[in-house]
């Protein structure tokens, strides 16, 4: 079996955390400031995590979106999970990526949540 990195985060990685969830700096960034929102509970899937959870997943969302406005200042975000492998998830822990976006950061911003910048999406093949 396969060790989940998110199972058991670095300490010195922990941006916030709470009862049931806490957010980390994504390790493979496409913009400053990009983070995971990630429970506490191994779980692979939104859909499979009780409402308390979900709850306290976008309350850290919320969190972790203020502290990223007061250091980095972004003008906008996006905001994706990949669940399933068939949703492009490798890790299969549930994660929300929110990721700050920045006036110029692409040439035409529209896309998915890695698609946004092609060549930082397979992350898994660096």
């Amino acid at each position: 079996m396969d060790i989940c990195p998110f199972c058991t985060p670095d300490p010195s990685r922990l941006l916030l955390a709470h009862t049931h969830a806490l957010a980390i700096p994504d390790p493979y960034p496409v913009t400053p400031g990009h983070t995971l929102i990630i429970p506490k509970r191994h779980i692979p899937s939104f859909f499979e995590a009780t409402r308390e959870e979900q709850l306290a997943l976008l309350n850290l969302l919320a969190e972790a979106r203020q502290l990223l406005q007061e250091k980095h200042r972004p003008d906008g975000f996006n905001i994706g999970i990949n669940d399933g492998t068939a949703a492009g998830q490798t890790v299969m822990h549930l994660h929300i990526h929110l990721i700050p976006r920045y006036t110029g950061d692409m040439p035409d911003p529209r896309g998915g949540v890695r698609w946004i910048f092609p060549d930082k999406a397979a992350y898994w093949a660096k």
